[in-house]
């Protein structure tokens, strides 16, 4: 598969996924970078914006298994990634597998889960693999979680810790829709004897382990490799950064500027798609000092400003 058809069957992906979701379509392409890129997407927003269609919508237009998880403070680790019972005819112990054996993850207000079952999940975000009474299980490949969180309501959560945060690839937000998204919605419910959009799968487990390996193939400039470099370093000199963005993260914004660029059905990445998801890519990452967080300083505005003072390379591509 080249870029030309990636992008194409990547579009065709977004748009089934929007004939459902009321989202723009920018945030579908970010989304889909994630997928490109072999990371995981945290989504951060109120209750009601669809977090829950989107994440189920883009396993059956990819053609995937799909497991959903409502985390909660009693949810043990046990729970997600499943267990050994007694077979009394065999009289042997037999793996039971939990929701985490799945292609697609929805793990729904993860912030809700006690620290115990976040390290469990962190586990087979990084390894792709669950350990169980000293066994180790592979997940199914392809694995991608989609994590949700409310940013209102902190009453009985549990924080996430900066190393699992850091697991994320990319972290986003639906927002709230536009006035036409708002009135789609209305005679969407009104008419809801009716028949409602459904998606579609427009590939399946084998096509969507191929277009992965697209970005792979993804021509790179030094001098592009050196901006990204210099914007993670510029972070962690930021006066209002207490800790900077890792390396694994400069990494992870390298793996995204080049699946922005299949999306955009080029074979090189240019400073702009490294533009382009610097902000999802690296402001969950940042640590902000401690007074940055009473003035209520946004950590989009921090990349930002980076993104402002770092000189842009000028690339050539013949």
């Amino acid at each position: 598969m080249d870029v030309s058809e990636a992008r194409e069957l990547s579009q065709e992906v977004i748009s089934e996924i929007l004939g459902a979701v009321i989202a723009e379509r920018e945030f579908m392409e970010t989304l889909m970078v994630g997928v490109l890129s072999r990371g995981h997407v945290l989504l951060e927003d109120v209750p009601g914006t669809g977090k829950t269609l989107t994440a189920h919508s883009l396993a059956t237009a990819l053609g995937l298994e799909y497991s959903r998880i409502q985390f909660t403070p009693d949810l043990l680790p046990s729970d997600i990634t499943g267990t050994h019972v007694f077979n009394e005819r065999d009289r042997t112990f037999e793996f039971n597998e939990g929701p985490l054996f799945a292609n697609v993850v929805l793990a729904d207000e993860i912030n809700r889960a006690p620290p115990k079952t976040q390290a469990a999940l962190l586990e087979a975000m990084q390894e792709q693999q669950v350990t169980v009474g000293g066994d180790t299980y592979e997940l199914p490949t392809p694995f991608f979680v989609i994590a949700t969180q409310n940013p209102v309501e902190q009453e009985g959560t549990f924080e996430l810790p900066e190393a699992q945060v850091d697991r994320f690839q990319i972290k986003s937000s639906l927002g709230y829709p536009d006035q036409e998204g708002s009135l789609t919605l209305l005679k969407r419910r009104a008419g809801r004897t009716k028949d409602v959009p459904s998606v579609e799968r427009v590939l399946d487990r084998a096509a969507v382990m191929t277009l992965r390996q697209v970005p792979e193939s993804v021509h790179t400039e030094d001098d592009v490799l050196r901006y990204i470099s210099r914007i993670g370093r510029a972070t962690r000199q930021h006066p209002q950064v207490d800790t900077g963005v890792s390396p694994r993260g400069i990494q992870k914004c390298f793996e995204s500027a080049r699946a922005r660029a299949v999306l955009n059905g080029q074979d090189f990445v240019t400073p702009d798609d490294v533009k382009a998801v610097v902000v999802p890519v690296l402001a969950h990452r940042l640590v902000l000092k401690p007074e940055a967080v009473i003035d209520t300083v946004e950590k989009e505005t921090v990349i930002n400003e980076v993104v402002e003072e770092v000189p842009v390379p000028t690339v050539e591509f013949s």
